[in-house]
């Protein structure tokens, strides 16, 4: 069964038209969220509830089934005051992804792998659909730092990384870079982040790139993590600039 048969339509009145700069392609970013909530039908509901004034486009329960609320070319309600890059408005410009979980307030666990499988074959194919870079495929901890820490430390980035959907911690480290933490906070808003509580971007980092402990101190091994990262993005945009140059 193809991926689009096994969704389940229940639309959400709680979207509007998407704000696209001329030139801009709509969807540019995928953002995925754990719902935070103990029942997943709970949150289709309350994702549903005009009352409620958020939604998503799709959610993903722990048993795999999929459910799709918001259209992919309108605009969900899902990312609320964000930033990455440099770029507000991200409702605008993503798709947004509820994953069944009850998250750190209602008894935070691992994600199901049935759960996983799901979410994985969804972003691969909004990936291609939108030619999404799988640098802009986020949590919402990651663009919201200061309010949120979803999907976690417990999320598996690696898995989604493997399949070149997304970023996680390289497997071999460079040296640590030394900076200070000043540097480190310039170094981590250049990467993506919104760094106006520099603890709470670095923990929002950690949760998605030093997963085994999201502290929000800035140590050694988070700035070769993050070394790392600038340093594999560089060369793969390099790589991707030359190709495109020379077809």
């Amino acid at each position: 069964m193809s991926l689009a048969d096994e969704i389940e339509w229940r639309p959400s009145p709680n979207y509007n038209a998407r704000v696209v700069p001329e030139g801009e392609r709509p969807i540019r970013h995928i953002i995925l969220h754990y719902t935070g909530m103990e029942d997943g039908e709970a949150a289709v509901d309350w994702l549903c509830n005009p009352e409620s004034g958020v939604s998503s486009h799709y959610l993903v329960h722990e048993d795999g089934r999929i459910i799709q609320m918001v259209e992919e070319l309108d605009r969900a309600w899902h990312a609320g005051n964000s930033r990455w890059r440099g770029q507000t408005d991200l409702n605008s410009s993503s798709i947004g992804i509820e994953i069944q979980n009850p998250g750190h307030e209602w008894g935070y666990r691992p994600f199901p792998d049935v759960q996983m499988r799901q979410v994985l074959r969804l972003v691969a194919t909004l990936c291609v659909r939108h030619r999404v870079d799988r640098a802009d495929v986020t949590g919402h901890a990651d663009i919201a730092p200061t309010r949120k820490q979803d999907p976690g430390e417990l999320f598996d980035w690696p898995r989604l990384a493997r399949h070149r959907i997304a970023l996680a911690r390289p497997e071999k480290l460079l040296a640590d870079p030394g900076w200070t933490d000043a540097a480190f906070g310039l170094a981590l808003e250049r990467f993506g982040y919104d760094i106006t509580n520099p603890e709470a971007a670095t923990r929002a980092f950690q949760q998605h790139f030093r997963q085994n402990n999201p502290d929000g101190v800035v140590d050694g091994e988070t700035r070769a993590v993050l070394f790392t990262l600038q340093v594999l993005e560089e060369q793969r945009l390099q790589a991707i600039g030359a190709s495109t140059s020379s077809a």
